[in-house]
């Protein structure tokens, strides 16, 4: 009998120690949900801020975003998978930056069938000054409050980043 006993206690501990992970993770998840608004807020803003960029829609900013960050440009079949869109809307995005003349279209070097995405001089100009506007304004919002924060915050930041790259 005492073994069940045991085993009724430690399902009941596991099943509370359970719920007070996820009642962390709900906490966190919560936290990184008010972040990732605050974020597409960040560049809402910024993109209607700038003259070039205001007529960016935010899937076009994020095209011109992993265009850049890619060196040599990425496919645009990778473009759409990583955007959450289907290749002709992705096509359909990138025109629209390609007549903006922001990127440019032109064919792997190494198999003519894939047709690769990379900013132009002015769309990499374009790209960098919103992420500096970007940055801008979250140390304007951090000012005076970063002093309170945790030595690990940005730690636990990096690592939040890290596990939504998949994403970005």
């Amino acid at each position: 009998m005492a073994a069940d006993e045991t085993m009724a206690a430690m399902a009941e501990r596991s099943a509370g120690e359970l719920r007070d992970e996820l009642a962390i993770d709900e906490a966190v998840v919560d936290a990184v949900e008010r972040l990732a608004g605050a974020s597409v807020g960040l560049t809402s803003r910024v993109l209607g801020e700038r003259s070039t960029a205001s007529e960016m829609t935010l899937p076009q900013w994020r095209v011109l975003v992993l265009a850049g960050a890619a060196p040599g440009g990425l496919p645009v079949g990778e473009i759409a998978f990583r955007i959450g869109a289907s290749a002709p809307s992705a096509s359909r995005f990138v025109r629209r930056l390609e007549r903006q003349g922001l990127v440019q279209i032109v064919r792997d070097s190494l198999d003519r069938r894939v047709v690769r995405v990379r900013p132009t001089a002015q769309g990499g100009e374009v790209r960098e000054a919103i992420i500096e506007r970007r940055r801008e304004l979250i140390r304007e919002a951090l000012a005076g409050r970063a002093a309170g924060l945790p030595e690990p915050a940005a730690e636990a930041l990096r690592r939040v980043a890290d596990a939504l790259e998949p994403y970005s």
